[in-house]
C-alpha cells in the first residue's frame, strides 16, 4: 500500500487548516474507537504530527486520508488499552464527554456515543470495532475501509457481517433526551436526597441497573446493582453518608441527561448518566474514577460528516 508520508518535511503556514476543520469528525471517530476522550486527544495529536509531514500534493482525498491515519492510530492504541482494561478494578465505563447539545438532530450519532452502545462496542475486537464504526456510523464503504485498515475486501466483508450481528444481538433501544426525562430525573434526585423510597421506586424501572466506575481509586460498587429496591436502597445510603453534602448540577453527557455531583469545595465527585425508557429510569452509569473526570468541563463538538474534498 502506498505510503503518502514524506519523512522529515514539516508543513508550514495554513497547512493545518484542513486538520482543524475536520477535528470534530476525527475526534468522534477516535472516541468511538477508544471510549476515552484523553486517548482520543492523544491519537489526534499523533495524527496531526503525521499530517504535518505529508506532502499535500500526494493526497487526493483529505477527509479519507486523515480518517485513515486516525483509524490506524486508534487501532494501535486500542490494542494496548484492551490489555490494561483486563486488570481494571471493578466495572469499567467509558470516559464521559460533555456535549454541546443532546445530538437529537442526529439520532444515529447520539446513539453511537451513548454509554450503552460504547459498552457494546467494547465487546468487539479492535478490528471489528473499527469496521463497524466506520461503516455503520460514518458511512464508509467496505472497500474504503479495507484500504484504511490494510485488509482485503473479502476479509472486511466478513468482519462487517460478524460485527453487525454481534451489535444487533446486544443493542438496546435508544431514546434521546426529552423534557419528560429531565422532569423525572429532577424527581429522582429529590427523592434520593430526602430518602423518599416510594418515589424512587416509582421512577425506577423494576429491572433498573446501576454501574459504578471508581477504577480502584475511590469507593464504588465493584459489581452492577440490579433491581429497583436494591438500587433505591444503595442510592439512599449514599445520599445519607458519603454524598450527604454534595451539590447536584445537570448536564448532557454522551447524549444522555446527567447529574453532576460536587463537594462543598466545588470538586467534581461523580457524573451520573441516566438512561430512560417509557418514562422510567432503566440504567444509571456513575463515573467516579478521577482520571475520567479531568475534562468534564470541555464541551465536545461531535460530527459524523466532514469535508469530502
Amino acid at each position: 500500500m502506498e505510503d503518502r508520508r514524506v519523512v522529515g518535511e514539516v508543513r508550514r503556514g495554513d497547512d493545518a487548516e484542513p486538520f482543524d476543520e475536520l477535528r470534530p469528525l476525527l475526534f468522534t471517530i477516535a472516541y468511538e474507537m477508544l471510549g476515552s476522550a484523553a486517548d482520543a486527544e492523544d491519537v489526534l495529536q499523533d495524527s496531526y504530527l503525521r499530517w504535518r509531514e505529508t506532502d499535500p500534493e500526494t493526497v487526493e482525498n483529505t477527509r479519507g486520508y486523515l480518517t485513515q491515519i486516525v483509524t490506524r492510530q486508534s487501532l494501535n492504541r486500542l490494542r494496548s488499552l484492551r490489555r490494561r482494561r483486563e486488570d481494571y478494578v471493578g466495572a469499567w465505563l467509558p470516559e464521559p464527554i460533555r456535549m454541546e447539545h443532546d445530538a437529537s438532530h442526529d439520532v444515529l450519532l447520539a446513539e453511537s456515543v451513548s454509554m450503552a452502545m460504547l459498552l457494546v462496542l467494547e465487546t468487539l475486537g479492535p478490528t471489528e470495532r473499527a469496521v463497524f464504526v466506520l461503516s455503520e456510523v460514518f458511512g464508509h464503504s467496505l472497500v474504503e475501509i479495507a484500504d484504511m485498515i490494510g485488509k482485503s475486501d473479502a476479509t472486511v466483508r466478513q468482519i462487517a457481517h460478524r460485527a453487525r450481528e454481534h451489535v444487533r444481538a446486544r443493542r438496546k433501544r435508544f431514546q434521546p433526551d426529552s423534557d419528560t426525562s429531565r422532569a423525572v430525573i429532577s424527581q429522582f434526585v429529590r427523592a434520593a436526597n430526602t430518602g423518599d423510597v416510594q418515589t424512587l421506586m416509582d421512577v425506577l424501572a423494576p429491572d433498573v441497573v446501576q454501574i459504578s466506575d471508581g477504577g480502584g481509586k475511590v469507593h464504588a460498587a465493584l459489581r452492577p446493582i440490579s433491581g429497583a429496591a436494591q438500587v433505591a436502597n444503595f442510592l439512599i445510603r449514599l445520599a445519607r453518608t458519603s454524598m450527604a453534602d454534595m451539590r447536584a448540577e445537570f448536564g448532557i453527557f454522551n447524549a444522555l441527561p446527567a447529574v453532576l455531583l460536587r463537594s462543598a469545595d466545588g470538586r467534581l465527585d461523580s457524573v451520573l448518566m441516566v438512561e430512560m425508557a417509557d418514562g422510567r429510569i432503566t440504567m444509571l452509569y456513575a463515573v467516579r474514577n478521577p482520571d475520567k473526570l479531568h475534562s468534564t468541563d470541555t464541551v465536545r463538538t461531535l460530527r459524523r460528516d466532514g469535508d469530502h474534498s
